[in-house]
């Protein structure tokens, strides 16, 4: 079976923003959650900065979460940097942001030195986005390919070479293929894109993928570009060339159907969310720290498993009130149902499940200042 369904990205116009705006504040006045920051009189007094850095690939839903919460807080001078989930990490550890959007969760000396960045206490990973990541190509005349995990890997380590290639003729029989060149395109970035990719290739096509799983891109060769804009831009501009990006930012290009048991399973929202749904969480974490093992090699029907989990992480105790009243606000919107609804829309993504919702509330509650 081949399925063929596209997720595609919208534009923020002024009329959703008017929108998320209205809502927003109709949650404000309705929510008695505990949210600490949220509704009535405590929502104006919210007031000073809220500086984020991180994923590239939250973009599109930043900014209808920014819209949504800003309509509610007004008085909050939000910034969000998408510099790439490893520069959020980093600035995030450093000090220099409040919280940081990354599409991996906090390897374990980076989880040491986080601890250490909110004064010795705990720090959250909430996954707050979930999204498929597109294998897209520029091929003229053709719109999808099914592909499998090791042709996959054989194309970005540059072993197969043309889009007529037998290993990609056999898995579409149907399919006009011409002899154009491939350039593979990856990201140039500390990416967690890229480590969600590479972490696919080397659990589903580790006979042809032999590189540990990394941020940052493994090989020499190929086509380099930052942030997922940056690549998508490329492989746009370049006939025959492929990337791997978000798949709200696919566009107009091909998108690949990656082989998962023996059908064809196209990257969306509703495949993404099947296969977190039946991944693990991560051993060995804090109370508050929700990172997510995807299950790759899942075999299941409908799932899709080239899926970035995307978090947010922060401290569960901040130096400051005001700052700890600005990423609690911001986050209860986040993981309301508006705001995925409204990130939903505006990037395709799958909105988080209840389940994963009220596993957040918990931390997003827990968000406090130093005595």
């Amino acid at each position: 079976m081949k399925l063929s369904t596209k997720t595609r990205a919208t534009t923020l116009s002024v009329a959703l923003a008017s929108t998320l705006a209205l809502t927003a504040c109709g949650a404000s006045n309705e929510s008695d959650s505990g949210g600490g920051a949220g509704g009535g009189s405590e929502a104006a007094e919210l007031s000073g900065d809220l500086v984020g850095a991180g994923a590239s690939s939250q973009q599109s839903a930043m900014e209808a979460w920014q819209a949504g919460f800003q309509g509610e807080y007004p008085d909050v001078q939000f910034s969000y940097d998408p510099a790439g989930s490893g520069a959020g990490r980093e600035q995030f550890i450093d000090g220099s942001a409040d919280f940081a959007g990354s599409d991996a969760a906090l390897d374990e000396e980076e989880l040491a030195s986080a601890q250490e960045r909110c004064g010795g206490g705990e720090v959250f990973e909430l996954p707050n986005y979930i999204s498929p990541i597109a294998v897209v190509f520029n091929l003229e005349g053709v719109d999808e390919l099914n592909l499998t995990p090791q042709t996959i890997a054989g194309i970005f380590t540059g072993a197969i070479t043309t889009w007529n290639d037998p290993a990609i003729a056999e898995s579409n029989p149907d399919a006009t293929l011409p002899d154009t060149a491939i350039t593979p395109v990856h990201r140039g970035d500390d990416s967690g894109t890229t480590d969600n990719f590479t972490d696919y290739l080397f659990q589903t096509a580790g006979d042809v993928w032999t590189s540990e799983p990394d941020g940052v891109w493994p090989l020499e060769g190929g086509e380099a570009a930052n942030g997922t804009s940056g690549v998508v831009e490329v492989v746009t501009s370049t006939a025959g060339a492929v990337t791997y990006a978000d798949a709200s930012r696919a566009g107009d290009l091909g998108v690949v159907n990656v082989a998962v048991g023996e059908d064809f399973v196209a990257p969306s929202a509703e495949a993404a969310a099947a296969v977190v749904e039946n991944s693990p969480a991560v051993e060995g974490r804090g109370e508050y720290d929700f990172a997510i093992e995807v299950n790759r090699e899942t075999e299941g029907s409908g799932e899709y498993p080239i899926v970035l989990v995307s978090y947010h992480v922060g401290c569960v105790e901040y130096e400051d009130q005001e700052t700890a009243d600005n990423v609690k606000a911001f986050l209860d919107y986040v993981i309301s149902e508006e705001g995925q609804q409204a990130a939903s829309e505006n990037a395709g993504n799958a909105p988080i499940s209840d389940s994963l919702r009220e596993q957040a509330q918990g931390a997003v509650d827990a968000i406090t200042a130093a005595a």
